[in-house]
């Protein structure tokens, strides 16, 4: 067995094939999205949702792919504001498909797609200003034709 890689401070969903990972400061509202985009599957605008890891997670490379992993300790747990911390299903691993940086200083009124590189693997990243509502902007970088968000009817 390798040996396990530091973990980071962020927190991660499973979103269709691929995990969305979050980062930010502390009380960026990191496990708010989570849930939120866990809530989004459960509602039927995504197709699938899953918690990976909340708060700490474990970033590792693999064949040129970013996974990610829940930290041990916190797996199928996420907290929630208000009411603290909860277990949910959760997903072993994933892929990273996209990451989303709250919080960040160089996001902007009109955020686009952008690039992220973590361990040497470029990602597309999404930047969200302090105090903005991140779900719409990430559902709609989620959108693609053979996408993951359901078509309205």
């Amino acid at each position: 067995m390798a040996a396990e890689t530091p973990s980071v401070h962020a927190s991660a969903v499973l979103a269709g094939a691929a995990a969305v990972l979050i980062r930010g400061p502390a009380g960026a509202g990191k496990s708010q999205l989570a849930l939120a985009l866990i809530q989004c599957a459960e509602t039927g605008l995504l197709r699938f949702a899953r918690l990976v890891g909340d708060d700490r997670v474990h970033l590792e490379v693999h064949h040129g792919r970013l996974l990610v992993r829940p930290a041990p300790a916190l797996a199928g747990l996420i907290e929630v504001r208000g009411l603290g911390i909860r277990r949910l299903h959760h997903e072993p691993v994933a892929m990273v498909g996209l990451v989303v940086d709250l919080a960040a200083a160089d996001a902007e009124r009109l955020p686009a797609v952008e690039e992220a590189m973590i361990s040497g693997v470029k990602l597309p990243r999404l930047a969200v200003a302090p105090g903005a509502a991140p779900l719409p902007a990430v559902l709609a970088a989620l959108h693609a034709p053979e996408g993951d968000i359901k078509p309205r009817s």
